[in-house]
């Protein structure tokens, strides 16, 4: 179901089935805060001993970064971004000649300083993403075509590139719960590497052209081109095993590693489904046209998107922030359309989107609270 904006949220919701007294200021001290490991917060009032659930969020302010693209949080206050460098010289491609190479910077937002990472002449920098300790980011080089992959230390700034034997090249790259990478390959199937740049082919998928390749544990979840199906590889018992989730375009584990969200394509539909590890227990959270720029919180409680959808005749469209505690979805920013990623900040107060305009990428920060949140 597709919900407007709301403005304000009042700590009194009557779909949340809240009562009047659980709203009242003076039972402040009934309440108490219970965090559940590997769940969403729960609220007890210790009168009745009946769980209630928070209110829905609520939002404050958007700053947006024209010609900027923000990949990910350092901490409550600095961000990675691309942008482009007029420092720099146009790029040399005829059909890139009206622009500037994109660079990789760490932004400040108090100050509003950006300090560069990598520039590089006659290349565009992004598609990063951070390491799950913050100390390496992956990013890719691209003009025209297929990107190539690097690691970069954040701490020296050096960089490795993710090719060579035995994989030729990295067509994909991504970290893996324990802060190690893995992808597809260009030789065909799937590689691991360090963040040192150090690469293995992996043999137990070492064929086919594969789309998703993500590892948890011990768990590896792919499809390939020729079999859309996600399926998940036990490295233990050398067991595969399919998902039952049909055809799957990605694949986000929680950050305590004990469920997935699955972008789902059911003919014409797209769904955001979250389930269990082994795709049991699958809930729908969004249906649409078309879905994208998905990202969780590190509490867990919420999950952003971008969805466009239809609403009474009409299409609807939005980044949208889905509550677990309470399972309602906001839209915290309409008309929302081509965004290709979302990041939280530590806190969960910030959410971070991007989108492409058809010549360069735009970002916005949206503040979000709730009445659980510090």
């Amino acid at each position: 179901m597709i919900h407007t904006r709301k403005l304000a949220i009042i700590a009194c919701v009557p779909a949340l089935l809240l009562t009047l007294t659980a709203c009242s200021g003076n039972n402040e001290g009934n309440r108490q805060v219970i965090k559940e490991p590997g769940k969403t917060i729960t609220v007890i009032d210790k009168g009745n001993e009946k769980p209630t659930a928070g209110p829905a969020i609520t939002l404050g302010d958007i700053k947006m970064y024209g010609k900027t693209e923000v990949f990910g949080w350092l901490d409550e206050d600095t961000v990675i971004v691309s942008k482009e460098n007029d420092s720099l010289a146009k790029m040399k491609l005829e059909e890139l000649a009206d622009s500037y190479p994109r660079s990789l910077y760490r932004v400040n937002l108090k100050t509003g300083d950006f300090v560069p990472l990598k520039e590089q002449e006659n290349v565009f920098l992004g598609g990063a993403s951070l390491s799950p300790d913050k100390k390496h980011l992956i990013y890719q080089a691209y003009t025209l075509g297929d990107p190539a992959f690097y690691v970069m230390n954040l701490e020296t700034l050096k960089s490795v590139g993710l090719a060579g034997d035995p994989i030729g090249g990295a067509m994909s790259a991504g970290w893996t719960d324990d802060g190690s990478i893995i992808g597809a390959s260009y030789a065909g199937g799937a590689y691991t590497a360090t963040a040192e740049g150090d690469i293995a082919a992996l043999k137990e998928l070492d064929k086919g052209a594969l789309i998703i390749v993500a590892k948890l544990g011990n768990s590896i979840y792919y499809n390939s081109n020729a079999d859309e199906a996600l399926k998940v590889l036990h490295l233990d018992t050398k067991e595969t095993k399919d998902m039952g989730l049909g055809s799957v375009g990605s694949v986000i584990p929680s950050p305590d590693g004990k469920q997935l969200l699955v972008k789902q394509y059911d003919g014409s539909k797209v769904k955001l489904v979250l389930c269990d590890l082994d795709g049991g227990n699958a809930k729908t959270i969004a249906e649409g046209a078309e879905i994208g720029a998905i990202s969780w919180s590190a509490d867990q409680r919420l999950i952003a998107y971008s969805m466009q959808g239809e609403a009474s005749g009409a299409t609807v469209k939005g980044l949208y922030v889905h509550d677990l505690l309470s399972d309602e979805a906001t839209r915290v920013v309409v008309d929302v359309e081509n965004a290709v990623s979302s990041s939280w900040s530590p806190s969960g107060n910030k959410l971070s989107y991007s989108v492409w305009n058809g010549s360069s990428y735009d970002s916005g920060i949206v503040e979000i609270h709730s009445a659980l949140q510090q």
